[in-house]
């Protein structure tokens, strides 16, 4: 500064956002909230005056910047963080800027090769007067010195750190800043101007009225009158690092929302937002059974009566519960090594007593003694559910089914060590908490035969924010075979963390877990050790015990019931949700008249038909009606809408509206979809017809100014709409007709008169376009389709009905126990799914294991006309084929090539299109099959291309990217390059299918659908198990008609490579020297 445009500088320098990392979001806000922060912290700064009253604020957030030149491959870079807030009132308008509290990671860039100091202001620009242009006046609130940027994170003028309040308004001449006047509590005040004026500079002294220049006038730099003067900056306090947040000052500060991208953790944005998030767009993240409830920083998610639970997950009062998992990891009994891999771990709590049952398969005797002092490895569950006496709660009531929960166990007194590491990931589809166990460290030895008795013990449970912290001595005696009598014990110390909302306060300081009538026993015979304990949460207090059957567990009440307690002793036994009876007993509710109505389900609903409107359950029993694409409307009446009259067609293009949908068809001369048309090349009918009704004079000078005309008496070929000769031509001049051949020459005798023309047949074959071209129409879908998408071990199903997906139908089509399923392909000849597994690692098909082992499969694709299976590898970074069965394997490229990841294919033309994250040059790429003509198809304003697809159809490669987040779609044939949406969040895999795209997303846990022509987002599925979805594909009950040389495998030895117009044999990399394959080309 100064600069000749006007700017409020939050911090000017060099900054870079171009490796994908940082973002600048801004927005206009006027929501009550942000509005009464805002005008709280402009009243912090200015607490003499009136009460601000702000109509509406732009916000402004600079998120992870780095410094020009510093960006690369790799992260660790030093990168800011900041945000600019302008609230907007009737008469004046005030800016605050916010700074994180910990520090600015770097304080200077690299400008013109020197390195300049941050800087922060506010600046006039060049100021129009009466006569001439002058620059204005600009404020600074740092200086060249780096101290002075980094006390804007340690100082202030409003009252509290790293936030900073100026005031914006006309005076009588000139546009007055002021700053805020409230410094921290305790120290100076860290106003940037002097105590005998408000305004950065001082109105110049002007004897001639006539000639007071309107606006700021520019500041002398030999007049310390208009020298701003220079902040001191005391050494500043120590303070705990925080980020500054805008909410109010009696409330706890908001932690930043974390926005975090998975893969690698590219992206790690801590974006300051006011009230950013709404029960309008997040109640689909709290339970079928919760209600989503506005706080003014944010939401949070309640069980509804009936229900208890985080808001998020919410199971039944009194109903039982069972969870489920695997064990897996490394124990030394004494000296002797032990691997536990993928045992089974149930267990079983009934909730109105707090007894809980623990049993873990699969158990050796080398270790299964020694395991039965660790009641706690699977009673966990106990503390989840325990008895609550009244006014206290368990852990699930607390925090749900998603946490982390890591133990440490000293045994004495041989100071062994043992650690614990639990995952619970939720509830699964048979509502079952899932919980995965590795286990590390040294047991004490217990001889086989041994029994072991635990004590009761008592163990508080002291409650933060997102962590809980525990910690208890037990004892446990151990009668040995003999009859021998040994006490030992061990401390337990844990810890449990998890998300909570952050805008509730339902978490308690301290409460202490009871356990007694505890059981173990290691069944040898069957492997199998199994555990059983009691559990109660209330306070750490001693006192009076509660009395009441419902605080005691001796109730009577059924398992199934929920026990309520009343005065005194007295109670009642209520059946769960889901079941009837009067509480002593209780059995299914067949109807499940206690459980919310799926009235879309069941047809109750009052939406339109469902040729023109879907019914959406949102939980509870409550849904909402929307009209599908092509109709508008409430949802309950829904319109046809006449696309032809927005323009959806090419201007070259002829527009047919149809129920629901239309369809373009690109006019004579042209080609392509009807979307995009383009002129084709002539053809010699059309030629010769242009050039005989174009005639252009020799001479020049007057008559050049004509147009040209054709030429009197000059025959005119007739062309069809494909440009090919009509079959019979006719010369109305001379009275004449006669037959053509596909050439345009005069077929022998057939000449005749005018009046009857001659009977001819059309000897013309369309000519074929250059390049591929897509079907001019667009077509329905046909029916009996479903997506496939893979979610961990499980690959489910979802029918289709049209474009709309059928949720409610959504079901698991195939598990993989303890497998991370990637990309999934499917054969519409065989009816086989194929999938890629990360863990194993291979490729595998429904029916049975690909051939050999593929290491690090990333994508596949299935070409179903050649029988050919692609895939890439992301270790070996190659590009691969082999036939369906996984024989006569063949690496097709390996060089450059950095990370390999999604691939399709395109069977009529033998293309083969993959994307390579290559994180210093992203690309995709294209070839044919046989690996000839390999080319860059897309390289520019790319980040990370996860997800890739083909549309056949309309011959357009669309891909979802990661690092950019749009979604984009190219014709390869062209070049043609759309953009189909953007702001999308985390994508993964992407397919096509008819006019809409269906991609999963990493951090919406979703399916989405896009629909291509609208560019919008039209529908969204979430899965009932919340976790990360990955591959994604259609399955249809008929191929697409297609065909390449390469059917029936061509007349190859081995395998049949097509590409455009022929094919390649080739031999599989195993055979290539036996002399048995025999390669060639055709």
């Amino acid at each position: 500064m100064p600069s000749t445009f006007a700017m409020i500088a939050a911090l000017l320098g060099d900054l870079d956002n171009s490796d994908g990392q940082g973002h600048v979001f801004y927005r206009v806000d006027s929501n009550v909230d942000v509005l009464r922060r805002a005008s709280l912290h402009i009243s912090q700064a200015f607490p003499t005056d009136e009460e601000a009253a702000p109509h509406s604020v732009l916000v402004v957030t600079w998120v992870n910047m780095a410094a020009q030149g510093s960006t690369g491959r790799g992260d660790g870079l030093d990168r800011n963080t900041f945000q600019l807030v302008v609230a907007f009132m009737t008469s004046s308008a005030c800016a605050i800027l916010l700074y994180p509290t910990d520090g600015l990671q770097f304080l200077s860039t690299s400008i013109g090769g020197e390195h300049k100091v941050l800087e922060a202001g506010f600046n006039e620009g060049v100021v129009k007067g009466w006569f001439k242009s002058s620059q204005g006046t600009y404020f600074q609130t740092t200086t060249d010195d780096e101290a002075s940027v980094r006390a804007l994170t340690q100082k202030t003028n409003s009252g509290r750190r790293g936030v900073w309040v100026f005031e914006v308004g006309p005076s009588r001449l000139f546009a007055a800043i002021i700053p805020g006047i409230v410094p921290l509590e305790g120290g100076a005040t860290t106003d940037t101007q002097s105590t005998d004026a408000k305004s950065p500079s001082v109105q110049p002294e002007n004897h001639d009225p006539d000639l007071v220049q309107p606006g700021y006038t520019s500041p002398s730099p030999t007049d310390p009158e208009y020298t701003p003067v220079e902040p001191e900056y005391p050494t500043p306090d120590l303070v705990q690092p925080r980020y500054i947040s805008p909410v109010p000052g009696q409330s706890q500060p908001q932690q930043p929302q974390i926005v975090v991208v998975d893969e690698d953790e590219d992206l790690n944005v801590n974006v300051f937002a006011y009230s950013s998030e709404k029960c309008v767009d997040n109640k689909h993240k709290c339970s079928v059974f919760a209600d989503c409830r506005d706080y003014s920083t944010g939401y949070c998610c309640h069980c509804r009566p009936g229900y208890y639970g985080n808001g998020k997950d919410c199971v039944p009062d009194g109903k039982p519960q069972r969870m489920n998992g695997k064990l897996n990891g490394r124990l030394f009994v004494g000296a002797t090594p032990v691997e536990l891999s993928n045992n089974d771990l149930h267990s079983y709590v009934v909730v109105n007593d707090g007894r809980a049952y623990v049993a873990i398969s699969n158990i050796p005797k080398s270790v299964g003694p020694s395991l039965q002092p660790l009641s706690s490895l699977g009673g966990v569950i106990g503390w989840a559910f325990a008895l609550e006496q009244r006014g206290y709660k368990n852990g699930f009531s607390l925090i749900g089914a998603v946490f982390s929960r890591q133990a440490e166990v000293i045994f004495y007194p041989g100071n062994e060590r043992l650690n614990i590491r639990q995952q619970f990931v939720g509830i699964d589809e048979h509502e079952h908490l899932v919980v995965n166990t590795e286990v590390e460290g040294h047991l004490p030895t217990v001889p086989l035969g041994s029994s072991v008795h635990i004590s009761p013990y008592k163990e508080i449970y002291q409650y933060d924010r997102d962590l809980i912290t525990s910690s208890s001595n037990r004892e446990y005696t151990i009668t040995l075979p003999d009859g021998t009598v040994d006490t030992r014990s061990y401390q337990w110390r844990q810890t449990i963390t998890f998300q909570s909302c952050p805008h509730s306060e339902d978490l308690r300081t301290t409460q202490q877990l009871s356990v007694d009538q505890i059981f173990v026993w290691f069944d040898d015979q069957n492997e199998l050790i199994r555990y059983a304990m009691t559990n109660k949460m209330g306070s750490v207090h001693s006192g009076v015990e509660e009395s009441n059957p419902c605080f005691t567990g001796h109730h009577g009440c059924d398992i199934n019931a929920v026990c309520r307690a009343g005065e005194g002793l007295q109670f009642t036994c209520e059946c769960a949700a889901g079941f009837t009876g009067d509480g002593y007993y209780c059995y299914g509710n067949k109807e499940e008249n206690d459980y919310p109505v799926d009235h879309c389900q069941k047809g109750s609903h009052n939406c339109d038909v469902p040729e023109r409107a879907v019914c959406s359950y949102t939980g509870g029993s409550a849904f909402v009606c929307s009209c599908l694409p092509g109709f508008e409307g409430d949802g309950r009446v829904c319109r046809d809408v006449d696309e032809c009259q927005q323009d959806r067609c090419h201007r070259d293009a002829f527009c047919s509206n149809t129920l629901g949908s239309y369809s373009c068809q690109c006019g004579p001369g042209f080609e392509g979809d009807g979307v995009q048309c383009n002129p084709r090349e002539k053809t010699q009918c059309e030629s010769e017809r242009d050039n005989a009704q174009s005639f252009k004079p020799e001479s020049s000078g007057f008559f050049s100014f004509f147009r040209p005309r054709p030429i009197i008496n000059q025959f005119i070929p007739q062309c069809d709409q494909y440009g090919a000769f009509e079959p019979t031509q006719c010369h109305t001049s001379i009275g004449q007709c006669w037959c053509v051949d596909a050439n345009g020459q005069e077929v022998p005798d057939t000449r005749t008169g005018s009046e009857s023309p001659p009977l001819c047949i059309n000897q013309a074959v369309t000519p074929a376009p250059v390049g591929p071209t897509p079907r001019p129409a667009i077509k329905p879908v046909a029916p009996g389709a479903h997506l496939l998408f893979a979610q961990s071990g499980r690959i489910h199903h979802v029918p289709l009905d049209g474009y709309s997906m059928k949720k409610e139908e959504a079901k698991p089509l195939l598990h993989v126990p303890d497998r991370v399923v990637i990309a999934l392909a499917y054969d519409c000849v065989d009816k086989m799914v194929y999938w890629t597994d990360i863990t194993g690692p291979a490729i595998s098909k429904a029916s049975m294991s690909g051939g050999d082992v593929i290491p690090s499969p990333e994508g596949l694709a299935i070409d179903y006309v050649s029988r050919l299976l692609f895939w890439t590898d992301s270790m070996r970074d190659t590009v691969e084929v082999s036939r369906l069965d996984g024989s006569h394997r063949r690496v097709l490229f390996d060089s450059d090539l950095v990370n390999p990841r999604p691939i399709v294919t395109d069977p009529t033309y033998g293309k083969l299109y993959w994307a390579d994250w290559d994180r210093d040059g992203p690309k995709i790429e294209m070839s044919n099959m046989d690996g000839t003509d390999r080319t860059v198809l897309v390289k520019d304003d790319l980040g990370l291309p996860n997800g890739l697809t083909f549309d056949t159809d309309s011959q357009q490669l669309c891909w979802a990217d990661a690092g950019t987040r749009v979604v984009e779609c190219i014709d390869p044939h062209r070049r043609q390059r759309k953009r189909i949406v953007d702001g999308i969040q985390y994508p993964f895999a992407v397919v096509s299918f008819g006019r809409k795209l269906y991609y999963t997303d990493w951090r919406r846990e979703a399916v989405v659908a896009v629909d291509r022509t609208s560019q919008t987002e039209t529908e969204e599925f979430l899965p009932q198990m919340r976790s990360r979805l990955y591959g994604i594909t259609t399955t249809t009950t008929h191929c697409p008609q297609a065909y390449n040389y390469c059917l029936n495998n061509g007349g190859c030895s081995h395998l049949c490579l097509p590409r455009v117009g022929g094919f390649s044999c080739r031999c599989p990399d195993a055979a290539a020297a036996d002399g048995q394959c025999v390669e060639g080309n055709a």
